[in-house]
């Protein structure tokens, strides 16, 4: 048979390969979705990772400020809260409602302020979103959101904003520097969560939100 013969046969074959590989589906997103958010670093900015990189200072100048100075509420009783290695392993909280409260550590203003501040249990959320789990303060004058980007087993880094007293939900990250926040989530206890903000806009030095299931 010549190769002139032969051509219609080929010809045939490979459309009818090209058309097989067109019905193919395509393979299924990799878990979490594609849109979930993996590396903070990318998207933090400088006076933010400069918080980030002091947090250790933050933890060591707000206790010292909180033991030495008068306050507001029973420091003692908050165990564990306080403790800057208290971090567990497994971090990531399950979505859901959540209690919450907020304890301010330091003084901005020095000796002259308050060395720390225990306030009541508001309403907090954590939900899964498209772009991984994202956090929100529902009630008080302070409402601190943003969305949390896995580190490691014992962190979670939020990169969020605050919105104040009767204005809407904080908005995205990045959009208003004087309300930007970088916080770290850890697990300390069975049920239990807290949000450390290192060198907040304004009042304290650190800012602690605990955390535990509604």
């Amino acid at each position: 048979m010549s190769r002139l013969s032969r051509s219609p046969a080929l010809i045939l074959v490979a459309a009818l390969v090209l058309a097989a590989c067109a019905s193919t589906p395509p393979p299924p997103p990799p878990p979490g979705g594609s849109g979930a958010l993996r590396d903070w670093r990318g998207i933090v900015t400088a006076s933010d990772r400069d918080r980030y990189s002091r947090r250790d200072a933050a933890w060591s100048l707000a206790l010292q400020q909180a033991r030495r100075q008068p306050g507001s509420g029973d420091l003692r009783a908050l165990g564990e809260l306080i403790a800057p290695d208290a971090q567990r392993p497994s971090v990531a909280p399950p979505p859901g409602d959540y209690r919450c409260r907020t304890v301010k550590l330091g003084s901005q203003g020095g000796e002259d302020g308050l060395g720390y501040v225990v306030y009541g249990w508001f309403a907090c959320r954590i939900e899964a979103t498209p772009n991984g789990l994202k956090f929100s303060k529902l009630t008080g004058s302070q409402r601190p959101g943003g969305l949390l980007f896995p580190e490691d087993d014992r962190q979670m880094v939020m990169l969020g904003s605050m919105s104040l007293a009767a204005e809407p939900p904080a908005n995205s990250y990045g959009q208003r520097p004087d309300r930007d926040l970088i916080a770290v989530l850890e697990r300390i206890g069975e049920r239990r969560w807290r949000l450390v903000i290192p060198w907040p806009q304004a009042e304290s030095n650190l800012d602690l939100i605990e955390l535990v299931p509604a």
